[in-house]
């Protein structure tokens, strides 16, 4: 007679085999920081020390191996990070720079899984897709948290978040082939680029209207520098009168 209760070995057997495929997954990422982001299935095999034939027992195809480890990779590796930066207990700004501190030098420091995951996935995108929307999700509730407290409009703030994530990501990608600069030079200039828009963004009180109806006109460095200087200099000296006057 059939109870309708789940078979209790079937049941273990689905467990088993979502614990073995983590276990190959991590056995993965040890072979390619091992033998490199190049590594076959043949490569892969021997290095975990299992045959081929059980990692296709395991996964469809090298695709479906591709894919678990992207997905192990930024659960337990980059997004950790990310999200300290992105909780710590500081102003705007270092929480910005922070977090792309943190998804630039994940990368940096595991170059070979990285390749691997971003070379041979070219098949399959949903793994990718799905970190960036989880990625650009949290971006946009600091956004909406913390412009909310200063009464900044935050209509735009999912968009905003797409725009930073997607291009700090395609940015740091074609970082990782090139190497033309170095990494304190790429979060230097991520950073600028990135806290420029938060600041604009905040300037414009989050508005298109008030932002629309500002004047937009690139300013000219050498001029704004000397005009900084001026006015550091008018500040100095009327501190140095005020101080003068008080004794």
């Amino acid at each position: 007679m059939r109870t309708g209760r789940p078979d209790g070995r079937k049941r273990r057997w689905r467990q088993h085999k979502i614990d073995r495929r983590e276990e190959l997954v991590d056995g993965t990422l040890a072979a390619v920081r091992a033998r490199g982001s190049g590594a076959g299935m043949d490569e892969i095999a021997a290095e975990i020390g299992v045959s081929k034939t059980v990692l296709y027992r395991y996964f469809s195809d090298k695709n479906d191996l591709v894919r678990a480890t992207m997905q192990r990779f930024i659960e337990t590796t980059l997004m950790p990070r990310v999200y300290g930066a992105i909780s710590l207990d500081a102003d705007e700004y270092q929480l910005t720079r922070s977090a792309l501190a943190e998804y630039v030098g994940t990368v940096d420091e595991d170059p070979e899984v990285y390749r691997f995951i971003m070379g041979n996935g070219s098949n399959e995108q949903s793994s990718l897709a799905e970190f960036e929307k989880l990625f650009a999700e949290v971006v946009a509730a600091v956004i909406t948290a913390r412009a909310g407290e200063k009464g900044i409009e935050t209509d735009g703030a999912l968009l905003w978040s797409y725009v930073l994530v997607g291009g700090i990501q395609l940015a740091t990608h074609w970082w990782t082939t090139e190497k033309s600069i170095s990494r304190e030079e790429v979060i230097d200039y991520l950073t600028m680029m990135a806290w420029s828009a938060i600041e604009g963004m905040a300037r414009a009180n989050g508005s298109r209207e008030t932002f629309n109806n500002q004047p937009h006109v690139l300013p000219t460095p050498a001029l704004d520098a000397k005009n900084a200087v001026a006015a550091r200099e008018k500040t100095d000296a009327a501190g140095t009168e005020d101080a003068a006057t008080e004794s």
